[in-house]
């Protein structure tokens, strides 16, 4: 059963969703120590919301800290710890692996919680989208094609196995590794879960689900924002994309459950807290 949390509405939760991606990047890496912010209005356009909920959204960050007013025009980033990456070296590789729908902030928890260890992050996108797009090319298809059957049955699986390979290739180098991917089908699927843990479990790894729950709200502002072009059939079709899911489901495992949401704790706080039960369960 998921945790009741506080529902905002749009208009007072805004500035907050937009204060909460940005500092995800800056937590991420994305956003660099000394970087200095586009202006109030270029970062409006960006995020298609007005200048005064950047101007809130800018307040919230620099009561933080994370942001420096240099001046009316110019604001920078201010993170003089963000290059301290941790090494942190479990007695038996620990592979993370990291789901939700788009947009949640999967990439983002993963970069963090790979800054913090020093374990390599192997995003689904990342590894596989220059390929994926020109399969999709040849198929006959748009390389942004995300829902057809085209890419469900004869493109998706082949980007997990993938995945899966580069998983278990740092495992058996004894790494531990962060793996982020929608996941949506796959923690649904208890027969898939326990194929994995056991494939990786024969490697002496210990396999951590986690799931990123997210408003629907915020969701919606951070995939606007980004604009990626796989995002176009999901933005034009939204009620009914929203229809398509369930922003509650959960896996079908024991799991990590990180609540993304514009009014939830920061993802930096939530990622150290997970890792630190990962590392305590197995110590213990």
């Amino acid at each position: 059963m998921s945790t009741p949390r506080p529902r905002l509405t749009r208009a007072a939760a805004l500035h907050l969703q937009v204060a909460r991606n940005i500092r995800n990047d800056i937590e991420a890496g994305v956003l660099r120590d000394g970087d200095v912010l586009p202006s109030t209005r270029e970062l409006a356009e960006q995020w298609k919301v007005s200048v005064f909920t950047i101007t809130e959204a800018m307040k919230v960050l620099s009561q933080e800290g994370l942001v420096l007013s240099k001046s009316r025009s110019k604001r920078v980033v201010r993170t003089p710890d963000q290059g301290r990456t941790g090494k942190v070296r479990p007695s038996r590789p620990q592979v993370i692996m990291i789901g939700g729908y788009a947009g949640s902030g999967k990439t983002e928890l993963g970069r963090i919680l790979a800054r913090e260890t020093g374990w390599p992050i192997l995003d689904k996108d990342t590894l596989t989208r220059p390929v994926v797009e020109a399969a999709l090319e040849t198929l006959g298809t748009s390389p942004h094609d995300r829902e057809s059957e085209v890419y469900l049955t004869r493109v998706r699986p082949r980007e997990y196995e993938a995945l899966h390979a580069a998983t278990a290739e740092n495992v058996e180098c004894g790494n531990s590794a962060i793996v982020t991917a929608p996941f949506i089908a796959e923690f649904r699927d208890a027969a898939w879960i326990n194929r994995t843990k056991a494939n990786l479990s024969a490697m002496e790894a210990t396999v951590n689900l986690v799931w990123v729950y997210c408003d629907v709200l915020t969701m919606h502002t951070y995939i606007r924002s980004r604009g990626a072009a796989r995002d176009a059939a999901k933005l034009a079709h939204w009620t009914g994309y929203l229809e398509s899911i369930d922003v509650e489901t959960r896996p079908d495992a024991p799991h990590h459950l990180i609540d993304n949401s514009a009014s939830s704790t920061p993802l930096q706080v939530q990622a150290r807290h997970m890792l630190k039960t990962i590392l305590d369960g197995e110590a213990g």
